[in-house]
């Protein structure tokens, strides 16, 4: 017999999530013959003596009709911990992040709800941008593989509604 939702703890119901993530990437290949996209997002938060959980955890899947195949990337705070065993959530989240290549700039596209650009702190070294951001107990933190290098005078910001726009412009 099964346990009802509202008595699993908040451990038992991230792992719970974590499983269905997993299985998930199975139904995922049917996606990829189709070339579309998948978004999904979800929030987690403790009951009881668990009231401190806060837990933010998706999977953004891309998919191609050219020789690429999908690409499963995670993210939200929640992390399997492989020396434990266990699912920890740490206080820092790694955003959405969509990487568009135009003729003239790269656009770098990261959904960060709560976030303004006062908040954003962005460095750049070769073809590694990293990304911070942090508004209260909101936190952000993502290292982007750009498709080539940029310098950092090279790079425009904008942010309207937690959507940061970064604009690498090409030489």
């Amino acid at each position: 017999m099964s346990k009802k939702k509202e008595g699993l703890t908040g451990g038992e119901a991230l792992e719970g999530i974590v499983s269905g993530l997993t299985g998930l990437v199975d139904k995922l290949n049917e996606l990829a013959k189709t070339g579309k996209e998948l978004h999904e997002l979800g929030d987690i938060a403790g009951s009881g003596k668990d009231k401190a959980l806060r837990a933010v955890y998706g999977l953004k899947v891309k998919v191609g009709l050219g020789e690429e195949g999908p690409k499963v990337e995670p993210f939200g705070n929640i992390r399997g911990d492989q020396e434990h065993g266990f699912t920890v959530t740490p206080e820092v989240s790694e955003p959405i992040v969509d990487v568009f290549e135009e003729s003239d700039h790269t656009l770098v596209v990261a959904e960060m709800p709560g976030i303004g650009l006062e908040d954003v702190s962005v460095e750049i070294a070769d073809d590694i941008l990293t990304l911070d951001a942090a508004s209260g107990a909101k936190k952000y933190h993502k290292e982007i593989l750009l498709p080539r290098t940029y310098e950092r005078d090279r790079l425009r910001l904008s942010c309207n509604n937690g959507i940061l726009e970064i604009k690498c412009l090409n030489e």
